[in-house]
């Protein structure tokens, strides 16, 4: 079975999304399955926030308070903790995901595609590490087994890998993506959003008759 997903690693979602599906697949171990991440970007005009925290930043681009913010970022850091997952917003750094969506697709170009967007998560959501910075993205390129001068290349060249990005995004508009994180198996049955470990289950299994 091929399971294809479009995602955001800026999408806190995603990574419970994630998560999820790897609960749930764990229940399948007579059968193989092909994972694809694809390119999304929730909101392509972010830019990196001097000096602003995450609480701040979504309460302004929401029209909500700070405290409102905190408690959203509170219920959503409650439900990553039931998926295994440690959420550290106050210490997340705002970006923009496009030059690490281009890494993701040089690491999918090595079969590499997953472990890149493992790591990604966990240095956005958990460490707090900035996506943008260079160092952080080549440690991290090596970390998921790429070559320090490859990801280093896709960093300096900005066109390098920019169309397979794009090329993620038309194909959602395409089939009518909403939102991330969206599960796509064998291009018969979908599952939009982080759903529980059951709702997969459930899919992968009727995907498999």
């Amino acid at each position: 079975m091929k399971i294809e997903i479009w995602s955001d690693i800026m999408c806190p979602f995603c990574y419970i999304g994630k998560r999820q599906l790897e609960t749930a697949l764990a229940e399948f171990p007579n059968n193989e399955f092909e994972i694809e991440w694809k390119s999304f970007q929730l909101d392509p005009t972010i830019t990196p926030q001097s000096g602003k925290d995450v609480f701040t930043f979504l309460a302004e681009r929401k029209g909500i308070s700070v405290e409102q913010s905190i408690e959203m970022h509170k219920g959503v850091t409650e439900r990553a903790k039931s998926a295994g997952l440690d959420y550290h917003f106050d210490k997340a750094i705002i970006s923009n995901s496009l030059t690490a969506h281009r890494i993701i697709q040089l690491a999918k170009s090595k079969k590499l595609g997953d472990e890149m967007e493992e790591i990604f998560f966990k240095a956005y959501f958990t460490e707090g590490r900035d996506l943008n910075d260079p160092q952080t993205l080549i440690e991290s390129g090596v970390k998921a087994g790429l070559d320090s001068n490859e990801v280093k290349e896709v960093i300096e060249n900005e066109s390098l890998y920019l169309k397979d990005v794009h090329s993620d995004i038309h194909e959602a508009n395409e089939i009518g993506v909403q939102g991330v994180p969206f599960f796509v198996f064998d291009r018969k049955y979908a599952v939009s959003g982080a759903q529980p470990v059951e709702a997969f289950v459930q899919t992968i299994t009727e995907g498999l008759k």
